[in-house]
């Protein structure tokens, strides 16, 4: 992908979906993985791994953003088939997954029937395979790589960004937003803010937007999805969606509704931004940003409602 394939991106095809999720692969001496997907995803690293002409049991490090389980729900099932590697988490996410009931519950809450389809199994990773770091950690995986551990919350109060110096780029995860790859072949970049329940803070997610300013970084790897080279421009528009998100919830929550009509409107104003972009409303992208507004608008009813009056 990046640096004669230094950097390499395997599709996880979450929720079935192409260019939904992805993981990275970064050939160092120590073979390290960023996410893993849910665990049917792990069927795609496995693929993925072969065709980069590795195997599981090369992994040395799996290190993992947060633990949402689109993000991290297959490392207990990766670990498992990975005999040599070593989960890298924040310490508010350790515990979660040693012991993923409440990660299950949380899930099948939300999801229900479609749980088994979407994330079955959530494996327990032993604690003595956990390796814990947080702001200012660094990791070193070649002669010439360590990279650095950033504590960066908004998103989730579990969440690392992950600096990597060789190319002087950024796992964010997505505590900087969402990239959406479907519109690239349309000439369009669209990054839009991941407000999702129950940690978001918008305050937060504005620092961490704030500090990767001013890094003067070459690329932005998202886990949804892939990566840019054009940093300020995804930064920016990230930040300029932000309060758009929070005034909208803002107004929602006072009139008494709910997150159905603040996906609605939020989805209204991207569609309307799209629309002057010469984007069809019947575009394939609009599928994946409804699901995007709505699991947003849950986070951010959640946000407002805290907020004091």
């Amino acid at each position: 992908m990046v640096e004669q394939q230094r950097v390499e991106l395997i599709d996880g095809f979450d929720l079935g979906i192409e260019h939904r999720t992805g993981i990275y692969v970064i050939n160092e001496r120590d073979l390290t993985i960023v996410e893993t997907g849910p665990s049917p995803s792990v069927q795609h690293i496995r693929v993925g791994l072969k065709r980069l002409g590795h195997t599981l049991a090369d992994i040395k490090y799996i290190i993992v953003t947060h633990i949402h389980l689109d993000h991290a729900g297959g490392a207990g099932l990766l670990l498992e088939e990975s005999p040599n590697a070593t989960v890298v988490v924040h310490s508010r996410g350790a515990r979660h997954l040693a012991q993923p009931e409440r990660l299950i519950a949380g899930a099948k809450a939300v999801y229900g029937d479609k749980f088994d389809e979407l994330f079955d199994p959530i494996l327990p990773i032993p604690e003595e395979r956990l390796l814990i770091k947080g702001e200012g950690d660094t990791l070193t995986i070649g002669e010439a790589c360590t990279l650095q551990f950033w504590d960066t919350p908004g998103h989730s109060n579990h969440h690392l960004a992950i600096y990597d110096p060789v190319s002087n780029g950024m796992f964010t995860g997505d505590t900087v937003g969402i990239r959406y790859e479907q519109l690239i072949d349309d000439g369009v970049q669209l990054f839009l803010p991941s407000t999702s329940p129950n940690q978001f803070n918008a305050h937060a997610m504005q620092h961490a937007i704030d500090r990767m300013r001013v890094m003067n970084l070459d690329y932005l790897y998202f886990g949804h999805y892939g990566y840019t080279k054009d940093v300020e421009e995804a930064l920016n528009q990230v930040e300029a969606w932000l309060p758009i998100f929070v005034k909208e919830a803002g107004a929602v929550y006072s009139e008494g509704k709910d997150y159905h009509a603040l996906s609605a409107r939020l989805f209204a104003k991207v569609q309307n931004h799209l629309r002057h972009q010469n984007i069809s409303d019947t575009h394939d992208v609009y599928g994946i940003i409804k699901l995007d507004m709505d699991v947003s608008s849950m986070g951010l009813m959640e946000y407002v409602a805290k907020q004091p009056r």
